[in-house]
C-alpha cells in the first residue's frame, strides 16, 4: 500500500478520540459496509448501522465455514471487529488479526480481549508478504480491504501458501461489470485521486479476474454472492451520520461520491460481492 494512513481512518480515529458516539457506535468496531436482509427497513440510526455492519460480518464468516478449535487469520483487520464477532460466537479459536497500520491495531488490542479458551493476537504486517509460516491457518478472511492491497496476485499467492490443505479464504470486494472498467481506468487520474477520501483503491477486479486469480494461485472458487442491494442503505447512513454527528456535515464532493456509489450498486455496474475460495 503506498500510503499506510488511509484518510478515512484518520477521520474515524480523530472522531473516536473526541468522544463522537455516533462514529463509535457505527464504525468503532466494524469499518465496512452494512448488510440489511430487508433494505427498505433501514432506519439510518447509528444503532441500526452497527447491527447492519455486524450482519455483513455474519454473512462473510458464514461463507468461510469457521468451526470451534480452528486457527483463523483476518487480514486487513481494522479495529478487530471481525475477530471480536468470532470471539463472541466460537470457542477454542486461535485468531490473528493483521494490518499494515499500527494505529488500527492499537485500538483493536484495546477493545478486543479473548474470552473462554480463545486466543487473539494482532500483528503489524503486509498482506502481500504475510509474516506467517506455510500451512498455518484453517481459515482466512479479508473484509472489504483487498482493493487497498498493492497486488491481488501477491495476496492470493500468500493466502494459498499460509492456508492448510482444505483451508478457505473468504473476502468481500466491489466487483465491476466489464462494461464499467473503462470508467475505472479513467479514475486513475492523479487529480481525481486527490479528491478521494478513501485512499488508494483498485476496483478493477471483475468476476473473470477473480476466476483467474483463483486458478493461477491454486484455489477453487467455492461461493460467489452479489449482495449489492442489501448494502445500499450504507450510503444514506454515512451521509446522515456526517450531517448530524461530526459537526461539519458532508461536503459536496463527498456527497457526490456517495450518490455515485449508490447508483453504481443499484445498476449492477459495481457490485458488492462476497467470494470464497478453497485450497484443495
Amino acid at each position: 500500500m503506498s500510503d499506510l494512513r488511509l484518510p478515512y481512518f484518520d477521520f474515524l480515529l480523530a472522531q473516536i478520540g473526541k468522544g463522537n458516539e455516533a462514529v463509535a457506535k457505527s464504525f468503532g468496531r466494524h469499518v465496512h459496509w452494512g448488510y440489511w436482509e430487508n433494505p427498505a427497513a433501514a432506519t439510518y440510526t447509528d444503532e441500526d448501522y452497527g447491527t447492519a455492519a455486524e450482519n455483513l460480518t455474519l454473512q462473510l464468516t458464514g461463507m468461510c465455514g469457521i468451526e470451534d478449535g480452528q486457527k483463523v487469520a483476518d487480514v486487513g483487520c481494522g479495529f478487530g471487529g471481525t475477530i471480536a464477532s468470532l470471539n463472541e460466537r466460537f470457542d477454542r479459536l486461535d485468531m490473528t488479526g493483521l494490518n499494515i497500520d499500527e494505529r488500527q491495531l492499537e485500538r483493536a488490542r484495546e477493545i478486543v480481549k479473548p474470552r473462554a479458551q480463545n486466543a487473539i493476537e494482532f500483528v503489524q504486517g503486509d498482506a502481500c508478504k504475510l509474516p506467517f509460516a506455510d500451512a498455518s491457518f484453517d481459515r482466512m478472511l479479508a473484509v472489504e480491504c483487498i482493493f487497498h492491497f498493492p497486488s491481488r496476485d501477491d495476496f492470493f499467492r500468500e493466502a494459498f501458501r499460509v492456508l492448510k490443505p482444505g483451508g478457505v479464504l473468504a473476502l468481500s470486494d466491489f466487483v465491476p461489470s466489464p462494461f464499467f472498467l473503462p470508467a475505472l481506468w479513467i479514475g486513475r487520474a492523479p487529480f481525481l485521486k486527490k479528491l478521494n477520501d478513501f485512499g488508494d483503491c483498485n476496483f478493477e477486479a471483475t468476476r473473470a479476474e477473480y476466476d483467474r486469480l483463483a486458478k493461477e494461485s491454486g484455489f477453487e472458487v467455492a461461493q460467489v454472492r452479489n449482495i449489492s442491494l442489501n448494502t445500499l442503505p450504507t450510503y444514506g447512513y454515512i451521509e446522515a451520520m456526517l450531517e448530524r454527528g461530526t459537526g461539519k456535515g458532508a461536503g459536496l464532493i463527498f456527497k457526490t461520491i456517495l450518490n455515485m456509489g449508490r447508483g453504481l450498486g443499484r445498476s449492477g455496474l459495481l457490485n458488492y460481492t462476497l467470494l470464497s475460495f478453497r485450497k484443495a
